[in-house]
């Protein structure tokens, strides 16, 4: 039978283009931008009235949906706080909140100072994004379990963490808790309930959703949350841990970290046309997609998941829509693959400038206040890296001994292993 030829007549095969002839075409998703074009969040409808509602924690994924498509805003433009989604939070409790942010961001500009230096191999900034890890650790309980991705240091510093202990372990020295182990930003904390953030992008996830079964399978209370990039939903992981989550009715919050670009890739690489919240939909999973640069809304929505989970009514995806306005780390040139004043023109704005533009319209707060506290934290910043290069730096130690390459690996070590590290302490 002869191939038919690509010149047909249009609708040889019952499937007629716009135009009337047969056409096959490749799509390429594109960005907001590119390097000397002009910034477009035209498609990401950040504006809309589909998310001005606020269910009930048990309510059907079907109630929720409009929840995915729009996005829950509480804070508008010019800082004045309403809608349904308004939590109930203290005075005290905003302000700590942008203490802990403020906190989060003198920390990330040392760190990156002194990376610049070569003081450290490595670092990555979480700037522009600390409402999503600072407001959703005020929104969880101490005892709930963390699972990370490797922007969210505001967890540890709600949860009271050492700042030297941080930097020690960035610098790998003598009193680095992963004793040299692993990557700078790649923390764990046991205590503080903050699992061991790892480079196999999104495996948290489904450790997540593991040890969300296992609580709930002891009749604890406790609940798990994970959080992935945006680029990192295209792994397996991802659909692997919806798909448990969903079966089993995990008491677990499933955050999508959307900062718009996956290192050099643009979100709209893994978005498929449609928004990360709507993910869960096809797992019977509520999504929200929420403003995650508006510290009000991130902690209602966080509180509702929070309260669902802990309901035993199961899972929630979050969509957290913020922006990366730092590189994806130190190794990264963003003005490579973006245009240089893309931040400047995100319309969500900055978290930290849009708290405190709240609280100073409520009389909570002032611009010498802010100023004072900003300067108070640099100086606590610079005392933390002093006294954490007291106990060794990169380049001169002291580090762990070579031979801690055995530990914590095996309840018991094989033979072996046992002879390689007697052979090591040998030769050392």
């Amino acid at each position: 039978m002869p191939r038919t030829g690509g010149n047909q007549p249009a609708g040889a095969h019952g499937h007629p283009g716009a135009s009337g002839a047969r056409v096959s075409k490749l799509h390429v998703p594109t960005g907001s931008s590119r390097p000397g074009e002009v910034p477009d969040f035209s498609a990401l409808h950040l504006a809309g009235e589909d998310a001005l509602f606020r269910p009930e924690p048990d309510c059907t994924v079907t109630d929720a949906e409009p929840l995915a498509r729009g996005l829950v805003r509480v804070l508008d433009d010019e800082g004045v706080a309403d809608g349904p989604w308004l939590p109930e939070l203290t005075d005290e409790q905003l302000l700590q909140g942008l203490h802990h942010m403020l906190h989060v961001r003198a920390y990330d500009e040392r760190m990156f100072r002194m990376q610049r230096q070569g003081q450290l191999s490595f670092y990555m900034k979480s700037t522009g994004e600390e409402a999503v890890a600072v407001a959703q650790g005020m929104a969880l309980d101490s005892g709930d379990m963390l699972f990370p991705a490797y922007r969210q240091q505001g967890l540890l510093f709600v949860r009271g963490r050492n700042v030297v202990d941080m930097m020690c372990h960035c610098i790998s020295n003598a009193r680095d808790n992963c004793k040299g182990r692993q990557m700078p930003v790649f923390y764990t904390w046991k205590d503080g309930n903050f699992f061991s953030i790892s480079g196999n992008l999104a495996t948290q996830y489904s450790q997540a959703v593991g040890w969300a079964m296992a609580a709930a399978y002891k009749g604890e209370d406790h609940i798990a949350a994970t959080w992935v990039g945006d680029g990192s939903t295209a792994e397996a992981d991802v659909h692997n841990a919806m798909l448990f989550a969903a079966t089993y009715r995990a008491p677990v919050i499933l955050n999508i970290v959307n900062n718009q670009w996956a290192i050099s890739t643009p979100q709209s690489f893994a978005a498929t046309g449609t928004t990360f919240a709507a993910r869960g939909l096809g797992y019977n999973i509520p999504g929200i997609r929420v403003d995650g640069n508006d510290f009000l809304a991130v902690y209602a929505v966080t509180d509702w998941a929070a309260q669902r989970a802990r309901r035993g009514l199961g899972p929630t995806v979050i969509e957290l829509v913020t922006y990366r306005v730092a590189g994806h780390s130190t190794s990264d040139n963003p003005d490579a693959y973006r245009a240089r004043e893309e931040s400047a023109a995100w319309p969500l704005g900055d978290p930290v400038t849009r708290l405190k533009q709240h609280l100073i319209g409520r009389g909570l707060w002032s611009e010498q206040r802010q100023q004072a506290l900003e300067t108070e934290l640099k100086e606590a910043i610079t005392r933390d890296w002093k006294q954490a290069l007291s106990h060794g730096s990169l380049e001169d130690g002291p580090h762990w001994p070579v031979t801690t390459m055995f530990d914590d690996v095996f309840q018991h070590l094989p033979a072996h292993l046992l002879r390689q590290r007697q052979q090591l302490e040998d030769e050392g």
